[in-house]
């Protein structure tokens, strides 16, 4: 026998309506603890102030509802199993002759299209507003300012204190050479604790070397003094290699459509673009994540046969196999971000993983 579209709908719906709930309850529980945890670090900040802490944790609720995606889809998976099992449905439906491949594919169905939905639609608004969680956080939490460090189309601006004065240095390209940071068009300006301008360099090279920029054919620009030329200066600074790295935009403030052109600048620029590669693929291999997790989730609750009992640890064991997952999935993405792994390989193992754990015990569970 073929399921009928009537069913295959109201399977869908089914699977839809314990999926949603799950979901809430998943968010729900995690803005509760992030507006407390955004409540403890917001003691000492006088002008961040509950309305800000709820929108800060309003605005970083996306971003989660992405990484916890997997979790609802599993939880809503086997919900809606159990729910049809208990209530003799699904021994109606396989005792008309329908295997649990055909049971399945309706929910299958319906988590590749969330899954496609959250990539296309859903990803690009998260991103977005987790670039302005970031921003906020930034200006309220840390720094009480923007950021000091920008590395992008228009090259490197940084800002930062050297006792009393601010130093603000511009260099019009950077590239990564092995372990030097190379820079092109220097510009450094200094001024005092009131914004007075006191002196300025303009190189036409340079690169960071141990706590300094070496300049090279640089000119110091002083006030009311002719221009000195130096064939080699040494400027103190606080930036290393490691500060610009980290500094790059994350991969999670980007768009899914936008993340292919932040690898090319940055590759073309001589960066290494791990996380934003592996960001994107994982992306990309979401959907079949998603339906790996309806696979492992139908392997532990996809049992018609109440008489033989262990409902409840199969149930358990069901969301043991999910965190387990998960912690081979995070280990697998560290393996990808230290460049042991390929980015590829690293974020689509976990989905491949999953699917063929999956596959494996609904295989032995239908065929035997």
């Amino acid at each position: 026998m073929r399921l009928s579209p009537i069913l295959s709908i109201y399977i869908g719906r089914h699977f839809l309506s314990a999926f949603f709930g799950a979901l809430g309850v998943i968010i729900g529980l995690i803005y509760l603890f992030d507006v407390v945890e955004l409540m403890r670090r917001a003691v000492s900040h006088a002008d961040a102030g509950f309305d800000v802490i709820l929108e800060l944790a309003l605005f970083k609720l996306p971003q989660m509802v992405q990484l916890v995606l997997p979790f609802a889809v599993m939880i809503g998976a086997m919900t809606a199993f159990w729910t049809m099992t208990r209530s003799r449905e699904l021994v109606v439906i396989r005792s008309a002759g329908v295997s649990a491949w055909e049971f399945l594919t309706p929910v299958m169905v319906t988590a590749l299209v969330i899954g496609i939905v959250n990539v296309v639609a859903f990803n690009p608004l998260a991103a977005s507003l987790y670039l302005r969680y970031e921003t906020l956080q930034d200006q309220l939490l840390l720094r009480g300012g923007g950021n000091p460090l920008l590395v992008g189309a228009s090259g490197l601006w940084l800002r930062e204190s050297h006792g009393a004065e601010t130093v603000v240095v511009h260099a019009d390209s950077v590239r990564q050479d092995g372990f030097d940071l190379r820079l092109r068009d220097v510009s450094i300006y200094v001024a005092d604790a009131n914004e007075h301008f006191l002196f300025g360099i303009e190189a036409s090279l340079g690169h960071l070397d141990n706590g300094f920029f070496n300049l090279t054919e640089a000119n110091l620009l002083r006030p009311g003094r002719a221009v000195e030329h130096q064939a080699e200066y040494r400027f103190a600074t606080q930036l290393t290699l490691a500060k610009i790295q980290d500094n790059f935009a994350s991969p999670e403030t980007m768009s899914f459509w936008d993340l292919p052109g932040f690898i090319r600048f940055f590759e073309s620029a001589g960066f290494s673009a791990n996380r934003q590669k592996l960001h994107y693929q994982s992306l990309l291999a979401s959907p079949i994540l998603l339906l790996a997790m309806v696979l492992v989730a139908a392997s532990f609750s996809l049992k018609a046969n109440l008489r033989s009992g262990g409902m409840l640890i199969r149930l358990v064991g069901g969301v043991v196999a999910g965190f387990v997952f998960y912690f081979f999935s995070k280990v697998v993405y560290a393996l990808g971000l230290s460049g042991t792994l390929p980015p590829v390989l690293a974020a689509w193992a976990p989905a491949i993983v999953a699917g063929s754990v999956g596959c494996t015990a609904l295989f032995h569970l239908e065929d035997g």
